[in-house]
């Protein structure tokens, strides 16, 4: 269960004895104008109270949030998307959108990792955990970028890679390990949106960019808080515990510079203003656009590797044994 959905559940229960309040003052002679503002103030306190100070563990579940926006949901905001389908080896993957479109009046090609809104659809684009053919699709979209001369731009939402042994037959690592490649040497702009679950190589085989935008409430993380407890401490039940660990949320990834930019969620997470999150989200996109689509393509393939050469730096200490 959504922890998340769990802690909504007095907050929903509230805002529909609002909306019924509300009807009734419509449809009845009794004014009901005073009991209405009293418990809108309890529900916007009662909103603080929850989604006021989210734990590491709480986020995670705020990217799951089942009402959140998926990558659909972006794209379709775009002006005249047009999808691209298959790999052109084995088949097209559902769990992996990807497709030309127009950000503002700019042509650009977009790939993006899909979930789905109930359990049919779920099981048709496989959680958002895509096959080897979907990065192999991707890659298809990344070299159509490079060769029309467009900016690229990526929406990662996945727990992660799809681990069943046919994806591992098909040469999962291998077709992963492909898209990092090409992404890294790209000759042309590149902009990565993290706007739900950035799970594993997952993530990272559509994650390599110019400028990196991330949601408020999204997660990012080498692999998902059960995942990492498991390998950890073989114990899938201290994934609160992995989730603090792993230091997954926007702040502190913008800290570390893995990030360059967080977008902000109105209180009670993306899917609480939709509309508002997505033409906030597409807005930060055009601006590091345009920014990108000034430098030359060997300025951005040196800018992208100076940008992941920096991730992870560290200094050594030297201890001088003499000096003991």
């Amino acid at each position: 269960m959504n922890v998340i959905v769990e802690l909504e559940k007095p907050l929903v229960e509230l805002e529909a004895k609002i909306d019924g309040l509300k009807k009734l003052n419509e449809t009845q002679r009794v004014d009901f104008s005073a009991e209405i503002a009293a418990l809108e103030a309890k529900a916007r306190q009662l909103k603080n109270e929850v989604f006021g100070n989210l734990t590491p563990w709480q986020r995670v579940h705020m990217a799951r949030h089942p009402r959140r926006p998926l990558a659909l949901d972006y794209i379709s905001a775009l002006d005249g998307f047009t999808e691209l389908h298959g790999d052109r080896t084995f088949r097209d993957d559902p769990a992996i959108v990807t497709g030309y479109a127009y950000l503002d009046g700019m042509p650009i090609f977009v790939i993006g990792e899909q979930k789905g809104r109930d359990t049919k659809d779920n099981l048709y684009r496989n959680f958002g955990m895509p096959h080897p053919e979907g990065y192999r699709k991707a890659q298809r979209i990344m070299q159509h970028a490079e060769k029309f001369k467009r900016p690229l731009v990526s929406f990662i939402d996945t727990p992660g890679a799809y681990p069943g042994i046919g994806a591992e037959e098909r040469g999962q690592s291998q077709a992963i390990a492909q898209s990092l490649i090409l992404l890294a040497g790209l000759r042309t702009p590149i902009v990565v949106n993290i706007t739900g679950e950035g799970g594993s190589g997952g993530a990272l085989a559509i994650g390599i960019g110019d400028h990196i935008v991330m949601l408020q409430h999204a997660v990012y993380s080498v692999a998902s808080p059960e995942a990492a407890a498991s390998i950890l401490w073989r114990d899938a039940g201290r994934a609160e515990e992995a989730a603090k660990r792993l230091h997954l949320t926007s702040d502190e990834l913008f800290e570390f510079g893995i990030i360059d930019e967080v977008v902000s969620e109105p209180l009670g997470g993306a899917q609480a203003d939709a509309t508002r999150v997505i033409a906030d989200l597409l807005a930060a996109d055009k601006r590091a656009l345009a920014r990108l689509t000034r430098l030359s393509a060997d300025e951005l393939v040196d800018r992208r590797y100076e940008k992941f050469r920096r991730i992870g730096s560290h200094v050594e200490r030297v201890h001088d044994s003499a000096a003991r």
